[in-house]
């Protein structure tokens, strides 16, 4: 039997905060990048240290407020930190602050910049901390979908054009139907979303790797909708290149959208 270890650590960070006009003696070269991952809830702790890495209290003078900004510079989270220090003393100048899965959902894996700044009990002013001595103000963070990649990207149609003057065939634009990550039990899902629609729909394939307008199209799946008030889904598997949407013989109504999952 092989025995793997895996480690449950806290994810800490130093911050410094000059509170008191110290001098400087302690410069560290550099802050460590932090790492946080989609699709769980993710605990910093973080430690407000002075610059010669001596803790500072907080407690009942300070309260912390994270910021993190993606990498166009958009504000993507903002929490107020959790002050862990007790009156005891214990865990002097120490606070956490939860990434949640919420903040992180409509996110890509990317470096995430962060900053931390102090908000003054008495008189709220604020006071920015720093990821070193050399008063870097911003840290890093690398946004990571490993742990848990999340569900298949899914694919929206929805517009439509007729295949030819008078044919009342009408195609969508093309979607891919990424044949290299599903391997030969591929299945497939598209969900047709109608208003008042009456006609035949249907979800066409090519193996061809570029779509032109001399691909060979086929016919994977096929529904006849009448005027349904619910989405109406249809699975089926293969490995293909491309897939798109097509309706015909309508009586009345709109296809509004088509979604399609590989």
């Amino acid at each position: 039997m092989q025995l793997t270890p895996r480690y449950l650590s806290t994810n800490k960070a130093i911050v410094i905060a000059d509170l008191a006009n110290n001098i400087t003696e302690y410069r560290p070269v550099y802050q460590r990048n932090l790492q946080v991952y989609k699709g769980i809830d993710n605990v910093l702790t973080f430690e407000i240290q002075n610059p010669d890495q001596k803790p500072l209290s907080i407690l009942n003078t300070y309260t912390p407020k994270f910021v993190a900004f993606d990498e166009n510079k958009n504000l993507v989270v903002e929490h107020d930190g959790v002050i862990l220090e007790t009156s005891t003393p214990s865990r002097k100048g120490q606070f956490t602050v939860t990434v949640t899965e919420n903040d992180l959902l409509d996110l890509k894996s990317q470096y995430l910049s962060y900053n931390i700044h102090l908000i003054k009990t008495a008189d709220l002013s604020k006071v920015l901390t720093y990821a070193n001595t050399h008063y870097n103000a911003h840290g890093v963070i690398f946004l990571s979908s490993e742990a848990f990649p999340g569900p298949a990207t899914t694919y929206t149609v929805k517009t439509f054009q007729e295949s030819g003057v008078g044919t009342a065939i009408f195609n969508s634009e093309v979607v891919t139907a990424d044949p290299a990550k599903n391997g030969n039990s591929a299945i497939h899902t598209a969900a047709f979303y109608s208003t008042d629609f009456e006609g035949i729909v249907a979800i066409d394939a090519t193996l061809d790797n570029t779509v032109t307008t001399g691909s060979k199209w086929g016919e994977v799946a096929t529904l006849t909708l009448d005027n349904p008030t619910q989405p109406q889904y249809v699975n089926f598997n293969g490995v293909f290149s491309h897939l798109r949407a097509r309706y015909q013989n309508k009586v009345s109504g709109t296809i509004d959208q088509v979604l399609i999952k590989n």
